[in-house]
């Protein structure tokens, strides 16, 4: 691996020229042609044969390819530059073709739906259909539930400028966070992406006063947020009612191939891990000097050096971890460091957070982050490159087949961090960095116990309220600090109330409750580590036939096949959750035990 690597990704090999492409241009253009000959096919009437159906199959799946290349595009382009007003522009346009093909698509199921189950099962099984059977037949009773496809459309056109756009208008509230810092002398004013890694500081001080400015920024924008929340729940609660979904979680469970007992018994066996990460907590607040740590220390770093990891260092690292258990993780890595996939620099302007995005017709991947050479960089890095490994074990299948969901999207890219985490454990004796790690991995299990736990419970009673009306930002602050202390037992000595306007995933308008399926990818991929440790070299070969089925089963059928285990049941996120929290004994002790 070369030194002095890139930490800008290139675009230009995707579509040259940004937000101004020709290329791009054209690829949107032949992509519109491509939904609207297949929508005027779909709209007319009468019972389609299997001829008919086998050629719209293909043709869909070539523009579903076609349009989450153009998303992903349209994506990074506001991501690397929030104030980019023409890629805003370009959102629009993509979206306008999404709901063209989601109307496509709906007149295609309910094609799918009118053929006789006889008829339906052959045609299925053809050479043609057969790797796409299970989705097919999904999309086939999915649409029994829905509106009737002129409703449906309706919905959809109406989404962009409603729905859609205002998840979009998000992103402009975030583009306003600008927090005055002043570092090295100079007075600087740093983006919300900027100042979020400032909340990791290993200097106290530093998060104390970011913790304050934090609040303070996200408070001076809660109104604006509160109305942004209030109608993409309103709008997603209107058009749930008109399908007859009394529970806002029947969506988010059916995109995630998962069953109300599994969501059920995982959290249930979630509940068990609260006391050891409690004196966990307890432990690392001593080590600050403090009773309990408040909300911005619980991801800070142990340790007063604040030792930086260069971001060529990190690559090396990762690479070194992923290489002893697959080296097709490594060749991956390698690539997406070397054809430069990663935006990392750290600059103001972009978009906060991370995420990895697919370009299936370029078959290549993206990665977005903000690297400031924290330990919590490096995981993150980690964290989306097992997203990109992923998408390169199902590039070669069907584009349904590619359409694993984020449950099992999640598995893969916390099984990745958790390589990188064992690896550097190993080989790392004793004193205070052997604290570091372990308070790193904690602060994954406090992350997806804790942390995703009170968003879930947030939404979930955001959910509840907003069927009754609007909330305001102040009960939404009430909202928030109550499901805070429930999920981390109120073991906090301050919260964070504007954590509903400050965190992205709320306003997500692909996927509703971004949430659970974090914990569940956490809790599923410790239980597949416990798997390979037991099993040895040849389990890398079972980990990717597992990864490459994601898409083509629901997460019980494929936690049966491959692990032989019942996740409706929970003897299995039991053993997952002792083993996230088996640590515990180990940081106390080193830390300075309890006193």
């Amino acid at each position: 691996m070369s030194q002095a690597l890139s930490q800008t990704w290139d675009l230009d090999a995707i579509f040259a020229g940004g937000s101004e492409s020709p290329a791009f241009a054209s690829f949107l253009a032949e992509t519109d042609a491509l939904v609207a000959g297949l929508l005027g096919e779909l709209t007319g009437g009468g019972q389609a044969d299997e001829a008919a159906l086998t050629g719209w199959t293909e043709r869909l799946q070539q523009a579903q390819s076609r349009i989450r290349q153009a998303d992903s595009f349209v994506g990074c382009l506001s991501a690397q530059r929030m104030d980019d007003r023409k890629a805003v522009a370009l959102t629009e346009k993509v979206q306008t073709l999404s709901a063209k093909f989601r109307q496509a698509s709906d007149r295609f199921d309910v094609k799918l739906a009118e053929l006789p189950e006889d008829r339906f099962e052959r045609w299925a099984r053809e050479t043609a259909q057969s790797p796409v059977a299970f989705p097919l037949r999904e999309r086939r009773d999915a649409i029994r539930e829905k509106l009737p496809p002129e409703q449906e459309a309706l919905a959809s056109e109406l989404a962009i400028d409603g729905y859609q756009g205002w998840g979009e208008h998000y992103q402009t509230i975030v583009g306003r966070i600008s927090i005055p810092w002043e570092e090295n002398g100079q007075q600087k004013q740093l983006s919300a992406g900027q100042a979020a890694n400032r909340l990791e500081s290993p200097n106290p001080q530093v998060r104390d006063e970011m913790g304050k400015l934090w609040e303070e920024a996200w408070a001076s924008e809660s109104d604006l947020c509160a109305d942004t929340l209030n109608r993409l729940a309103g709008f997603r609660l209107k058009l749930y009612a008109r399908r007859g979904w009394d529970d806002p979680l029947h969506e988010p469970l059916k995109m995630n191939r998962m069953s109300r007992d599994t969501l059920d018994a995982m959290w249930q066996a979630v509940e068990a891990g609260i006391e050891p990460l409690k004196r966990y907590l307890a432990a690392k607040a001593r080590r600050f000097g403090k009773m309990k740590p408040d909300w911005h220390d619980v991801y800070a770093p142990i340790g007063e050096d604040g030792e930086k990891i260069g971001y060529d260092e990190a690559a090396k690292l990762i690479r070194e971890a992923f290489e002893p258990f697959s080296p097709g993780m490594a060749k991956l890595a390698d690539r997406a460091f070397a054809e430069r996939w990663i935006e990392a620099e750290d600059r103001p302007g972009k978009r906060p957070g991370g995420f990895c995005t697919d370009f299936p017709v370029s078959r290549q991947t993206r990665i977005f982050m903000t690297y400031s050479g924290t330990p919590g960089n490096v995981s993150t890095l980690a964290h989306e490159l097992g997203h990109a490994y992923h998408s390169s074990l199902v590039d070669g299948l069907q584009p349904f087949a590619q359409d694993y969901a984020m449950n099992v999207a999640e598995t893969a890219s916390t099984f990745a961090e958790g390589l990188v985490s064992d690896a550097l454990l190993k080989r790392t004796a004793s004193g205070e960095a052997l604290l570091g790690l372990l308070d790193e991995r904690l602060q994954n299990a406090v992350s997806f116990f804790m942390n995703i736990r009170a968003r879930f419970l947030f939404e979930t009673r955001f959910y509840a309220g907003r069927k009754e009306g609007m909330l305001e930002a102040g009960q939404l602050n009430e909202l928030m600090t109550a499901a805070q202390k429930e999920a981390f037992g109120d073991a906090l000595g301050s919260w964070h109330p504007h954590f509903w306007a400050s965190k992205l995933h709320f306003y997500l308008t692909d996927v509703p409750f971004y949430n659970f399926p974090y914990t569940f990818g956490y809790l599923f991929s410790t239980g597949l580590a416990a798997v390979g440790e037991a099993e040895g070299p040849s389990f890398g070969k079972r980990y990717d036939r597992l990864l490459e089925d994601t898409a083509l089963m629901t997460v019980e059928q494929l936690a049966s096949k491959h692990l032989g285990v019942d996740l409706s049941r929970g003897d299995f996120w039991e053993s997952a959750v002792r083993r996230a929290v088996a640590d515990v004994d180990r940081f106390v002790s080193l830390a300075g035990g309890a006193h």
